[in-house]
């Protein structure tokens, strides 16, 4: 019996121990809070990740988007520049354009002048046609005044001279007798101030073209003009200017 009591226990201990014996799970026991902690922690880090990968791709757009922008800009730029450029030009052709039209009709408003000058001239020699009894006689043809601005005044007179035997040349002086308003004042000026400035000495054989400059205060007011031919003392022509 107790041999047989020992071959069942030693057969008893072979299906728990031996190659028999039934397959034992060891299971260690986590904390459920320590799980929870290292789920949100790999949870975090894909957030992480994910928000870095979308950084990166945002920064590699908004490059893309810069460099494009930039490159726009640029040929904006450019765009501007050849505008301006193109516009420059322009205004320099227009202002060229317009001082050659400005210097054309200077030169037509000239030309008239001149041809009027040249009309009146021929007017005047047709009146120098010697007249019986008018030896030795000085006249003064034409006379005008015209302003230059600044109170500067140009004066402009044709003498003419009928000369004779006894006398073939007439020398004298002119004078210039111009009233004109300012303040309020009727005031007289003669040119020139003094006898014998050598510019208003005339000498005349046949005819003589005479032209100058007188100077009034600034804002004065011509009311009349006359121009007159002296011999010593001797009032021997005198004429009205045309304005």
């Amino acid at each position: 019996m107790p041999v047989r009591a020992v071959s069942r226990r030693l057969h008893h201990l072979k299906r728990h121990f031996g190659i028999a014996a039934p397959r034992v799970v060891v299971r260690t026991q986590f904390p459920r809070h320590w799980m929870l902690v290292a789920v949100m922690l790999a949870f975090s880090f894909l957030v992480v990740l994910a928000w870095l990968a979308f950084e990166v791709m945002r920064a590699r757009t908004g490059g893309d988007e810069l460099e494009r922008l930039q490159l726009t800009v640029k040929q904006q730029q450019e765009e501007l520049a050849l505008l301006r450029s193109t516009e420059g030009t322009g205004q320099n052709a227009v202002s060229i354009e317009r001082a050659a039209q400005q210097k054309l009709l200077l030169r037509v408003a000239a030309l008239e002048q001149e041809s009027s000058q040249l009309k009146e001239d021929l007017l005047l020699f047709e009146r120098l046609v010697p007249v019986a009894g008018e030896e030795g006689a000085v006249r003064i043809e034409a006379f005008r005044l015209q302003s230059e601005g600044g109170g500067r005044y140009r004066y402009r007179m044709f003498l003419a001279f009928q000369g004779g035997r006894q006398s073939p040349e007439f020398k004298g002086r002119l004078q210039l007798l111009i009233t004109y308003t300012l303040g309020g004042r009727v005031l007289q000026g003669a040119f020139p101030e003094k006898a014998g400035g050598a510019e208003y000495q005339v000498e005349i054989r046949n005819f003589l073209r005479r032209e100058g400059v007188v100077s009034l205060p600034e804002g004065a007011v011509i009311n009349s003009a006359e121009a007159r031919v002296l011999q010593g003392d001797t009032l021997r022509s005198k004429k009205s200017a045309q304005f």
